[in-house]
């Protein structure tokens, strides 16, 4: 197998070795399964003809890009072959008269927007990992981030896709032109598949006009629940700004001790900002201000300048690494971290967390895209502690059950993989036999991401090894 593979990617682009192979055996989820051999094309045809080698084999594959994730999409529970896919990383064409550009899946999201500034364009998806996050990795998700609630998520910015289907063969999805009505959209459906239905080689993006002017603020509440409150209200009033942000007690304090932001510590803030036309969402900001009054914030401090913009959005975005920083021993599990509720029942979602971490005698933060109904958990355990495993696990159990109860959905932006995968079964269990269907006519052999989805195991803390080994019971 080895030799074939290296005649078409070439030597140091294949590696069976341990080290690496360990790597490439987990994302940012708790997972851990070592893949058979790491495989790093570089074009399409390359992509082509390791698929066809691995169909006629059936030998699995599973795609990766930066390895972000956090629900263990990217991990080869079957071991096989692992395709980083980071050396694709070209920007092909940027036509901002026609509102798209077209790259490779291997491009850095903030790259990307790097590239696009001089033309007065941007990528509006802004997830927390954007520094590093590649362009497949956050189609095969739908990545969404701070700025969705005004400019949607990743699949809303997909045009056209080119994929290489799992014999080999490569197709075109979708297209150059904003609007197209041509048949099934199979594009979208790629958006979102996690790399079990085809490995995409080309996305063809909308890209936006960069807003004239950001604005941003900062507002603080005593209690968690007023801040709910603030966000349905917002919202409730019409008003979109391009992001609105909740901060519980554990994230603020997890990134004062972190980066010494210097955040009130109490137990919510709301990180808000407008942008466009300043003219038109100055009246916005008035709005905003009044609402969060009304709902009991205080110390609200709104600021244009660039400096300060970069510096709150930078705080936000190291909540993630900085609640493992937030107590000695504890380790951030990352576990029905992207749950998603209506925005009119955000209160809910976010106190019935808090309860579920009183009721289990555990520390869990809450923090995310509230203006969207997304709140990121983040679990912060000791794995040297049995018990507490078993007190995470029950109360995981009740934070899927208070979404399902809420309304809400299992996934809003990390995907499904291995950890959110029961939940989701019961999420959509009428949908299970009906994907199955789609995934067979895509990849008949099933080597694409096998056991993923609607056919991942059903206790995920056993799926695999957890690379936070549990000392066993004495």
């Amino acid at each position: 197998m080895l030799e074939e593979l290296r005649a078409v990617v070439g030597d140091e682009n294949v590696s069976d070795d341990a080290a690496d192979r360990y790597v490439y055996g987990s994302d940012a989820s708790m997972h851990q399964s070592s893949p058979s051999v790491v495989v790093r094309p570089v074009s399409a045809g390359e992509v082509q003809k390791i698929l066809r080698f691995a169909n006629g084999r059936k030998i699995p594959v599973v795609p990766r890009g930066a390895g972000t994730g956090e629900s263990g999409s990217a991990v080869p529970i079957d071991g096989g072959i692992v395709l980083d896919l980071k050396r694709m990383d070209r920007i092909l064409e940027v036509r901002p008269e026609d509102m798209f550009c077209r790259v490779e899946p291997g491009v850095v999201n903030d790259e990307l927007n790097r590239q696009l500034k001089p033309y007065g364009f941007f990528f509006p998806p802004t997830p927390a990992s954007g520094k590093v996050c590649t362009i497949g990795g956050m189609i095969a998700n739908n990545a969404s981030g701070m700025r969705a609630m005004k400019y949607g998520a990743t699949r809303d910015a997909v045009l056209g896709l080119k994929v290489v289907l799992a014999n080999g063969d490569l197709v075109t999805m979708g297209s150059a032109t904003i609007i197209q009505a041509s048949g099934y959209q199979l594009e979208r459906l790629m958006v979102g598949s996690e790399g079990t239905l085809g490995v995409i080689v080309e996305a063809t993006l909308r890209v936006r006009p960069l807003p004239e002017e950001r604005t941003v603020g900062r507002a603080v509440f005593y209690e968690l629940t007023q801040a709910g409150d603030a966000i349905s209200k917002i919202v409730a009033t019409g008003i979109v700004p391009s992001a609105l942000e909740l901060m519980d007690e554990v994230a603020i304090k997890s990134v004062n001790k972190a980066l010494g932001a210097g955040l009130p510590e109490v137990e919510a803030l709301i990180l808000f900002e407008c942008d466009g036309v300043k003219a038109s969402f100055h009246h916005e900001i008035k709005k905003i201000k009044r609402i969060l009054e009304e709902c009991g914030a205080f110390d609200i401090v709104i600021s244009d300048d660039p400096q300060e913009m970069e510096k709150l959005w930078e705080v936000r975005s190291s909540v993630f690494p900085a609640t493992s920083m937030y107590k000695e021993n504890r380790i951030r599990a990352t576990l029905a971290e992207d749950v998603t509720a209506p925005v009119s029942r955000l209160r809910e979602l976010v106190e019935g967390i808090h309860q579920i971490a009183r009721d289990n005698d555990l520390l869990i933060g809450t923090y995310g895209h509230a203006g969207e109904g997304l709140i990121h958990t983040a679990f912060l355990v000791d794995p040297r502690l049995p018990d507490e495993w078993d007190r995470t696990r029950k109360a995981v159990d009740e934070v899927f059950a208070l979404v399902r109860h809420l309304g809400g959905t299992t996934s809003g932006e990390h995907g499904i993989g291995i950890s959110k995968a029961p939940y989701f079964k019961k999420e959509r269990q009428d949908l299970l036999e009906l994907m199955r269907g789609v995934k067979k006519v895509f990849d008949p052999n099933n080597i694409l991401n096998p056991h993923k989805l609607m056919d991942a195991p059903e206790d995920f803390f056993t799926a695999t090894k957890l690379r936070y080994p549990i000392k066993e019971r004495r």
